[in-house]
């Protein structure tokens, strides 16, 4: 692919990719599916944060930086920035400078297949990260990659106006043309998990029952035994292997 910075990208509707963060990543990934989960190996440096925006992609070189300073100028307010390597890099490509040139174009965070520092600037300054490493190594500005085509992070493929909602679960990425469907689904799940733990907490049913259960344990041969029972049982058994002896 020859280096390019696509400026004109198409975005997710914003009202819905801010609907599918409230809901998180766990909720949305199960509505999708099971489909579109980033790899455990992107985790946050903070605690406590869901955020959810629109892929402002970057692809550069490992240990080299100056794609992500020609995609600032491609982010716009409610984007998320995406960085990812054409071979694996923990360096330390992003720090709080890069923050706070973000920050001041409304961009909601950072999720990254290479490294991090300045991390507690970071913090200090709330701006999230999820990323795969955070490491003191600096990099260059040297190499030429492109902003706004398709990337890999940790498995997962992300188009530039993608919906990405990142969370304390890890990072999960809707396809910008099923951010509505998604979103629908989201809610209808939503809504019966709620239905769900009242019932829970009541204490009228327990899940066993509500989720229809019973039925597939005994298809699955569990038996329900009382202590004597199992006992007796596992004596015999005993009894049948010394009787082989």
């Amino acid at each position: 692919m020859n280096p390019v910075v696509v400026t004109d990208i198409a975005r997710a509707d914003a009202a819905t990719t801010g609907a599918l963060g409230v809901h998180g990543v766990a909720t949305v990934h199960e509505a999708m599916g099971r489909t579109g989960l980033v790899g455990p190996g992107i985790r946050p440096i903070q605690d406590g944060v869901r955020v959810a925006g629109t892929a402002v992609t970057v692809l550069s070189w490992p240990g080299d930086n100056l794609m992500i300073h020609a995609a600032i100028e491609q982010c716009r307010e409610g984007d998320l920035l995406v960085v990812a390597t054409t071979s694996p890099s923990s360096d330390g490509a992003f720090g709080d400078l890069f923050a706070t040139a973000l920050q001041a174009r409304g961009v909601r965070g950072l999720v990254t297949a290479t490294g991090v520092r300045d991390v507690a600037d970071l913090r200090a300054m709330g701006f999230p990260v999820w990323s795969s490493a955070v490491h003191a190594q600096g990099t260059v500005k040297a190499t030429p990659g492109s902003v706004n085509v398709p990337v890999v992070v940790a498995g997962a493929t992300v188009r530039p106006g993608d919906v990405v909602v990142a969370d304390d679960d890890g990072v999960v990425v809707v396809p910008r043309e099923r951010a509505a469907e998604v979103l629908a689904a989201a809610d209808a799940r939503v809504a019966k998990e709620e239905a769900d733990r009242a019932a829970y907490a009541s204490g009228a049913e327990l899940s066993l029952d509500r989720k229809g259960l019973r039925p597939l344990l005994a298809d699955l041969g569990v038996e329900y035994l009382t202590q004597a029972q199992h006992e007796a049982r596992n004596a015999g058994l005993d009894a049948g292997r010394g009787t082989e002896r």
